[in-house]
């Protein structure tokens, strides 16, 4: 026999669909929470361990206020300090963490994650030469601004915003290396 359509049957009835659903969805976050930090603690390394040379020993993660923006970096005893900068792109935020090293010198960079217009400003995380161009960079001596605004940076072809934000970025990261000196 079927129940009864009142509303005390269909408030019951949404009522156990809603505990049912509840329960599923907290299971899925409960098994796949450990896995997805995992994962996301493997990436943080492998990015740290692309961006400065050889270490031993395990970075220690800290933040730190600069202009009034908080920052996030890690510091590496002996090899220097990988910074994550992120700043307004062409097409959105664009994060970079950037190696710089006990001397000031720009290591790498590597883009964590950007918005970027594919086949364009997207080549900020692939074309070679723009990124190699960064390596052994010295913010005391050469400016990290797009040679269209006077600056040293080499601009990818047709991606100028995004140039300048990827620019910004080691900037704002190099001025949090100087703010972390500035404490020593």
């Amino acid at each position: 026999m079927a129940a009864k359509s009142n509303l005390k049957n269909m408030a019951l009835s949404l009522t156990l669909v809603c505990l049912v659903c509840s329960a599923v969805l907290g299971c899925v976050y409960a098994v796949t929470s450990g896995p997805i930090k995992d994962a996301e603690i493997a990436k943080t390394n492998a990015s740290i361990a692309r961006v400065l040379p050889a270490f031993e020993g395990q970075p220690s993660a800290e933040t730190v206020e600069v202009d009034g923006n908080m920052f996030n970096y890690y510091r590496v005893p002996g090899a220097g300090y990988a910074v994550i900068s992120t700043v307004g792109g062409f097409g959105g935020p664009l994060s970079l963490m950037v190696g710089i090293g006990e001397d000031g010198i720009i290591c790498n960079t590597v883009v964590l994650s950007h918005s970027e217009t594919p086949g364009l400003g997207a080549k900020c995380q692939t074309e070679a030469s723009f990124i190699d161009q960064f390596k052994g960079w010295d913010p005391a001596a050469k400016r990290l601004a797009v040679t269209k605004d006077g600056g040293d940076v080499d601009a990818i072809t047709a991606s100028t915003i995004t140039s300048r934000a990827y620019s910004a970025a080691i900037a704002n990261a190099y001025n949090v290396y100087l703010k972390l000196r500035e404490n020593e």
